[in-house]
């Protein structure tokens, strides 16, 4: 069954309003008709099981079924603190951590970052990075929306570092091991990823100075791409936070 994320105001009483893309989505691709049902989530944890009772020009009226908590959300909040990666990998990391249940990203620009985004683009990046987010969680039933931060500058992130009780950065010339990293794992943890020419050494003395720790992913050297998606993979398994029963 297709799942849509709403916001707040559309749920009137014992129905959804819905207007947008999901209009299109519901009427032209999945060709639904008066009388199937669908799935809504508005983010705060619940999912509404709704059935179409009318479809009409640029909006849809659906009639709540149901209402059941979202199954679809892991309890530990893992925030992706990412550097701004060249090409398209940053919209992989955001599509796939998003599916494996990343809480929020937050790009942010390091040293050796290439990539520099025009502040004049960034709302347009934004938006295309929130709907490839929404996609992927409407995908993975997720219970709650990823948030996407504008990116940041390094220094920025230093501050986001000291404001979090657990943050963890990636260092591949040596760090804790990320299984007795995890023996002190909080509830929420900030995990910093380097761009493709890693972090420089005064970087990561920095990030220790404002409470990160550096760990270690293993002894293979991994793509900027693959180490979120790897070691959230691994904290949520570890945490027995994957799902299912």
């Amino acid at each position: 069954m297709q799942r849509y994320f709403i916001a707040q105001e559309q749920i009137v009483e014992t129905s959804i309003r819905l207007v947008g893309d999901d209009v299109h989505h519901i009427k032209n691709v999945m060709r639904n008709k008066p009388g199937d049902r669908i799935i809504c989530c508005a983010g705060q944890g619940l999912d509404y099981l709704a059935e179409i009772e009318s479809i009409d020009g640029d909006q849809i009226i659906a009639r709540i079924v149901e209402r059941t908590p979202s199954r679809g959300e892991p309890r530990t909040k893992v925030l992706i603190a990412q550097s701004l990666p060249k090409g398209d990998k940053l919209e992989w990391i955001l599509q796939k951590g998003t599916e494996l249940g990343a809480s929020a990203f937050l790009p942010f620009s390091s040293e050796r970052s290439i990539v520099k985004i025009d502040a004049r683009k960034i709302g347009k990046k934004r938006e295309r990075w929130e709907r490839i987010v929404k996609e992927a969680a409407e995908q993975a039933h997720r219970g709650k929306l990823p948030t996407v931060a504008t990116p940041m500058s390094w220094k920025a992130l230093l501050q986001e570092i000291g404001n979090r009780e657990c943050a963890w950065i990636a260092y591949e010339k040596g760090g804790l091991p990320l299984a007795e990293a995890m023996a002190s794992a909080k509830d929420e943890i900030l995990l910093i990823v380097g761009p493709e020419g890693g972090f420089t050494e005064s970087e990561i003395e920095e990030a220790k100075e404002a409470g990160a720790v550096p760990i270690s992913l293993g002894s293979r050297i991994l793509r900027t791409e693959t180490a979120p998606l790897m070691a959230l993979s691994c904290i949520l398994f570890a945490r027995q936070d994957l799902g299912g029963e």
